[in-house]
């Protein structure tokens, strides 16, 4: 159980409140005293707020034990009434402290009704939550005094702190499968109208890529996406590209975390495939005169677009997870980049401890997305695994650095290939290789897998859709295909096993 419903007297609370504010904490013992009683006089009673209270809830600490030995009686099955709860406190040794029989039976002459037994419930937990906002600014309010304090612990601290009190205590009701097929069917209808200019509908945040978005309808809510690499594959520019459009073409805020590069150098690639400038001349500033009208009238796409991008080096979890929060309800973020997970850092529980630390921040990064509802991307390294493996120097799942956990938490997997690299020349049906990359989406686990072909213009760092993608064929879909059997023809390559040039020493070809 978190933190914040942890077994608690009444004491430090009290003591607390009346020393900082001159206040007995916020209550309600009388309506306490009235939900008891009903609970044991009608048997529906309970069922209808077990799920709203807990034993933690109740200030006085009788109230607790009580609710407790009901609660032992109504996960047995057995009868709850004044007897058996009595008899239920003395196995418990708590009958005592709980006021005797006496008080007990003094319980239920307080009840006329048990009418309103969930809104007098309810006022008890709003209570018991101001009880816990009280003890939580007490705990930070010390702390910050002290000089020991590391204030970005501190900060996540009260953030989580406040976050458990809402997931703990507020929880959703329960949905009827009539309201949810409500909902699916509405989602459904909005497919529909996205796929009307189209032949697929992209439902999430679009990559900007025909193939991959057909093969995705882009990504979706609370989904970790990884993209894996070996380095100078352009696992960067890749994801830059998805950036630039989705801010540009399709209005989305994106938020880009890089703990590599600089913010200016981020923005200097943006600033090369927004323009078709080569990098290296806007690094020296060497442009003609019609460059320079190039760079000012292409440019004013980045001025409007809503990209936020925070460089800080070494990047902790809790402190990525902060900035996240305020990103979103500020800005409205609807997609985070990470570039890349392998730098960031995780708690101090785990320092020394690389694999474990990096688990802790897949899950984490996983959870962030659920709780923010957005998709996030996250880049991560591959093994060298694949540079001494013969023949294809093809990615696969196992080649993930450091930590399994990333395939397990991963909703999406895709690797990004180019052969070229490894001057391999040719594919199977003797396309050149020359200019071209391949993403590999090896897990998806709510969908189908494949590969995907784009361009690659190194020189300006930039992605692009493969131009023979408008000519594959889109087959029928028949009425007794697997559900996930894809409704349209992904292009996949595979390398040409007898490749004549192989080398175990790959060119230097680091993308912009």
């Amino acid at each position: 159980m978190a933190d914040i419903v942890r077994k608690r007297t009444k004491a430090p609370v009290t003591e607390q409140s009346i020393l900082q504010y001159g206040k007995i904490p916020p209550q309600a013992v009388e309506l306490e005293e009235v939900v008891l009683g009903a609970m044991m006089l009608e048997k529906d009673a309970l069922a209808n707020v077990i799920e709203i209270l807990k034993a933690e809830v109740f200030y006085k600490e009788a109230h607790q034990h009580i609710f407790t030995a009901i609660s032992h009686l109504f996960n047995s099955s057995q009868p709850v009434d004044i007897l058996t709860v009595t008899n239920e406190l003395k196995t418990m040794a708590k009958l005592d402290i709980a006021g005797g029989p006496y008080y007990i039976a003094q319980l239920t002459s307080k009840v006329a009704s048990s009418a309103n037994i969930e809104y007098h419930s309810r006022i008890i937990l709003q209570k018991f939550i101001q009880r816990e906002l009280i003890r939580i600014s007490g705990e930070i309010s010390t702390e910050a005094f002290e000089d020991t304090t590391d204030v970005f612990e501190l900060l996540d601290k009260a953030e989580r702190n406040l976050f458990d009190i809402s997931e703990t205590n507020l929880r959703r009701k329960y949905s009827s499968i009539q309201d949810i097929l409500k909902e699916a069917i509405g989602e459904i209808e909005k497919a529909k109208e996205a796929g009307k200019n189209s032949d697929f509908a992209t439902i999430g945040v679009p990559t900007g890529y025909t193939g991959l978005d057909r093969l995705t309808a882009g990504w979706q809510k609370s989904d970790l996406i990884i993209l894996a690499g070996r380095p100078s594959m352009g696992k960067t520019a890749f994801v830059l590209s998805m950036a630039r459009n989705a801010a540009i073409d399709y209005g989305i805020p994106v938020a880009i975390f890089s703990l590599e590069m600089s913010a200016i150098q981020l923005v200097l690639r943006l600033i090369s495939m927004e323009t078709e400038l080569q990098s290296d001349s806007l690094r020296r500033g060497k442009l003609a005169d019609y460059e320079w009208q190039q760079l000012n009238s292409r440019i004013k796409s980045l001025e409007e677009a809503h990209i936020f991008i925070d460089d800080t080096p070494a990047l902790p979890i809790f402190e990525l997870r902060a900035k996240a929060r305020r990103l979103v309800a500020q800005h409205n973020i609807q997609m985070i980049i990470i570039d890349y997970l392998q730098l960031m850092s995780g708690t101090a529980e785990t320092k020394g401890m690389r694999e474990q630390e990096i688990s802790g921040i897949s899950r984490a990064l996983k959870g962030l997305a659920k709780e923010l509802s957005i998709p996030v991307i996250a880049l991560s390294q591959l093994s060298r695994e694949v540079e001494k493996r013969p023949g294809s120097k093809k990615p696969i799942l196992s080649d993930l650095r450091e930590s399994g956990a990333i395939e397990q938490d991963a909703d999406l997997v895709l690797f990004i290939y180019r052969p070229e690299y490894y001057k391999i020349e040719e594919f199977e049906d003797n396309t050149p290789t020359a200019g071209l990359a391949e993403i590999i989406v090896a897990k998806h686990r709510n969908g189908q897998v494949g590969e995907v072909k784009l361009r690659f213009q190194k020189n300006i760092g930039r992605f692009t859709d493969y131009e023979d993608f408008k000519d594959v064929e889109e087959p029928a879909m028949q009425p007794n295909e697997a559900f996930y059997e894809p409704a349209t023809k992904i292009v996949q390559s595979k390398i040409n096993k007898k490749s004549a040039k192989k080398t175990d020493d790959p060119p230097v070809d680091v993308p912009f």
